[in-house]
């Protein structure tokens, strides 16, 4: 999934801005009584000063009804920043001294109480950290008006512009994501390290000449064309065959590497691409502001079903003379999903999407704060169903890389899946944040499954090293090319042994579904991990999340 926007979107109206930042730059406290803490707040925008009473502020999160002294900041004051000063980051109490021991530990926590003290001037690192200490011990959850009463001064004074900088590179499941990252690093290290005994190495390429043929498919009913990059060599009809989805804003070549090293292996490969959400289809809606309007909500249904007809009609092609035949085993399939493209995997695979806990969502808790992903799931919200089965027998295993989940299949639609299911984390990720939209959903799955981990590993650093992003630029800074080149390694090699499983060589790759295997590709710069099931001491940190 890629958010390309323009550089001109890329700041808010500062008008919005102002209180939208500072509760975004405050949220990590909780109410505190009044006599402990701050009375006032003084909002500083370059030569602009105005204060403003903490009990004013508090007084319109209660009732919406603006005081009179607050009738000057009408147009800031709006639902949605109302919204915002009473939205409280809910941390279960046994998990938040780690909370905040990781906050402080960790080199990006750092930065990040560091940028706070530049959002409030004569701050120091020690007065926020002690007043997140003091806060996070309360029971009502972290919110931006706590933190200001909870604030060991009579008034705050908030650089807005500071504000509004670091609010629109954060978000709280972001830096749930970075704490747990700092664990999970650690907890890698103290781990020894088994070595893997074998000659073979399944992230080289295989002695299979690759070839490859593009064919444009037309669906007419649903009024789609759909291309589709078909990569294969001499193979054997005994391996399943491997379709590989996009993700938002991207297109068919952006997993090419992975599909052409699995064509070398003998497994056919069809990258589709979908025309409601790949680069093309977003360009057109670039001057949308909201991201739940960038995206059709019919894609969420379209995309699914954009696979289940390409298997159709390969089908079809399969049973024709020419190269392809008897090549194309459209009856046992693995699909490879990145972001909305794991989205589309899984709902594949039986995943059952509970619209009515989205729009619960969507209603209740979206706000500024939110990750992107957590944005454009709420696109969904508007069909009108209250599930969505989508599901295809003839795929029977799924890879979703940095899958956009969060709320789509609320608490229990990952339940009916059994199959085989491989998810790929990384905890820089600012656009599916880990937490939130990887290692919750695969803690909710009950089938054999595994979760690869990448700590540092941000949203595309799985793409092809050659796939080229368009001329809009991203919104957030990512890991690529030569720096990520060992999670590919490990991508290609893992992923290989992943869909072998449902062939007769699949004690051979076994191996390669093991710990052991992640650590010989690990780095100190990107410390690597493969498990079946959450170790105990991290599966607390799913309660961050209300799990």
């Amino acid at each position: 999934m890629r958010f390309q926007l323009s550089r001109q979107r890329r700041y808010v109206s500062w008008r919005q801005s102002l209180l939208c930042s500072l509760t975004l730059a405050l949220s990590w406290g909780a109410a505190m009584p009044a006599t402990l803490g701050a009375e006032t707040v003084t909002i500083r925008l370059g030569p602009f000063q105005q204060s403003v009473a903490i009990a004013d502020l508090e007084k319109f999160a209660k009732t919406g009804d603006l005081p009179e002294n607050l009738q000057l900041f009408s147009s800031i004051l709006t639902p949605q920043i109302r919204e915002l000063l009473t939205k409280r980051l809910e941390i279960d109490p046994a998990v938040a001294d780690k909370f905040v021991a990781e906050l402080k530990q960790n080199p990006v926590g750092k930065q990040f109480i560091s940028s706070l003290t530049a959002v409030i001037p004569g701050s120091s690192a020690e007065s926020l950290q002690a007043t997140l200490n003091l806060a996070l011990r309360q029971v009502n959850g972290l919110s931006a008006l706590g933190f200001l009463r909870a604030y060991p001064q009579e008034n705050v004074t908030v650089d807005a512009s500071q504000a509004i900088s670091v609010a629109l590179e954060l978000n709280p499941s972001y830096w749930q994501s970075q704490i747990f990252g700092a664990v999970l690093s650690r907890e890698l290290s103290a781990k020894n390290s088994t070595l893997l005994k074998t000659n073979f190495n399944p992230a080289a390429p295989g002695k299979q000449t690759v070839q490859q043929q593009t064919f444009i498919l037309q669906d007419r009913q649903r009024n789609r064309t759909i291309p589709v990059d078909i990569y294969w060599s001499n193979g054997d009809r005994q391996n399943p065959m491997v379709v590989i989805s996009h993700g938002f804003g991207a297109n068919r070549r952006f997993l090419r590497y992975l599909a052409r090293h699995l064509a070398s292996y003998g497994i056919t490969v069809a990258a589709i691409e979908h025309p409601g959400s790949n680069v093309t289809a977003i360009s057109r809606n670039s001057n949308q502001p909201n991201l739940q309007k960038l995206l059709p909500e019919t894609e969420f249904i379209d995309r699914p079903k954009d696979i289940s007809f390409t298997l159709n009609e390969l089908a079809k092609l399969d049973n024709q003379p020419g190269q392809l035949q008897g090549k194309l085993n459209t009856d046992k399939v693995t699909v490879i999903g990145h972001s909305l493209g794991g989205y589309t995997a899984l709902a594949l695979l039986g995943a059952e999407v509970d619209l009515s806990q989205l729009r619960q969502f969507c209603k209740d808790s979206l706000s500024f704060g939110q990750a992107p992903g957590d944005w454009l799931q709420c696109a969904a919200a508007s069909l009108p169903e209250q599930k969505l089965r989508l599901k295809d027998e003839r795929v029977k295993s799924a890879i979703a890389l940095n899958p956009l989940v969060g709320n789509l299949f609320g608490k229990n639609g990952l339940a009916p899946v059994k199959q085989p299911v491989l998810i790929l984390t990384g905890t820089e990720d600012a656009l599916t944040p880990a937490l939130k939209h990887q290692i919750t959903p695969f803690s909710q799955l009950g089938g054999e499954k595994y979760l690869l981990s990448a700590v540092g590993g941000t949203h595309l650093s799985i793409s092809d090293p050659t796939y080229q992003a368009s001329d809009a630029t991203t919104i957030v800074r990512e890991r690529r090319g030569e720096e990520t080149k060992a999670l590919r390694q490990l991508l290609q090699g893992v992923s290989l042994a992943f869909v072998k499983q449902q062939t007769p060589e699949a004690k051979t790759y076994q191996p390669f579904l093991t710990p052991a295997y992640a650590q010989s590709l690990s780095t100190s710069q990107l410390p690597l991990s493969l498990v079946s099931e959450l170790p105990a001491n991290l599966k607390p940190w799913l309660k961050l999340v209300g799990q």
